[in-house]
């Protein structure tokens, strides 16, 4: 199953790092938070990947054509490194197409210049490339494919931030307030499973989660999983540094792919502020 990722956006909120970087290639540990994505995907046995690029596109690529394994992989250097033997690799059976889609296009304009790409395929995955799980993803797979009438699906999550949600009126009369965690409120988390058909519901111009979902949600065929384990996405500096503030304790929760790691286990202190 292909691997739709979005990796043009400016990263505005992350300027720290995204005026010299593009967003996708910030660090989290050894890797980018692209890279950590990918990984996360290619456990569950999907390795053929799409990039649509646009900000800083050159670095994505420079990145991967001199992509260096030893980073994060063990080996055995010899010959005073004339000679390095690989014990495990990470990237070897991956597939990567790279997709200019331009710098200003929106979510909905990238995946349209890569529906050629997607030939054969009757349904693909879809990610933002800024966030980060331990989501099942087999589970939430083998569930869309049970729902026929689904045309598309993400993984929704209930935020745990400490502010409240309030509901008010027009002259400013409140009418409740709520703990956003008992608001009933759930976040578009931007890990989607898509059938081809979604490209039906999709005009030039639509930001993907806009029109084309009100479109699917008008035919009643939008469906979200929800996850009640680890998710975090990386907008600001902050969730940057929580990022890496957990992938120095060891065994990060998004790192499926390790055999020692408790999936479904969040953090505790995780977006307590």
């Amino acid at each position: 199953m292909k691997v739709v990722l979005f990796c043009g956006g400016q990263g505005m909120r992350l300027r720290e790092y995204s005026e010299n970087i593009p967003k996708p290639m910030v660090p989290i540990g050894y890797r980018p938070i692209l890279w950590n994505i990918m990984r996360y995907y290619a456990h569950f046995g999907h390795k053929d990947f799409i990039l649509c690029l646009g900000h800083k596109a050159d670095m994505i690529k420079n990145y991967f054509v001199n992509y260096d394994e030893t980073i994060s992989n063990d080996f055995v250097f010899t010959c005073g490194g004339k000679k390095i033997e690989m014990l495990n690799t990470d990237i070897d059976d991956w597939r990567i197409t790279f997709v200019d889609t331009g710098i200003n296009s929106n979510i909905g304009m990238r995946l349209m210049q890569v529906k050629k790409y997607l030939d054969g395929e009757n349904i693909f995955l879809a990610n933002y490339a800024d966030g980060l799980t331990d989501l099942n993803l087999d589970v939430m797979i083998d569930w869309f494919k049970s729902n026929e009438k689904a045309t598309a699906s993400f993984m929704a999550y209930q935020p745990s931030q400490s502010f409240h949600v309030v509901n008010r009126d027009d002259d400013g009369t409140v009418n409740s307030i709520s703990h956003i965690k008992s608001s009933g409120l759930y976040i578009n988390t931007g890990f989607f499973i898509l059938k081809k058909s979604i490209f039906d519901f999709v005009e030039w111009g639509d930001e993907l989660v806009n029109e084309p979902f009100q479109r699917l949600i008008d035919k009643r065929t939008l469906i979200s999983w929800e996850h009640k384990g680890f998710w975090a996405s990386m907008d600001t500096y902050k969730d940057k540094q929580k990022l890496d503030e957990a992938y120095s304790k060891g065994n990060p929760p998004w790192e499926v792919w390790r055999k020692n790691n408790v999936s479904g286990k969040k953090l505790n202190a995780w977006h307590k502020d």
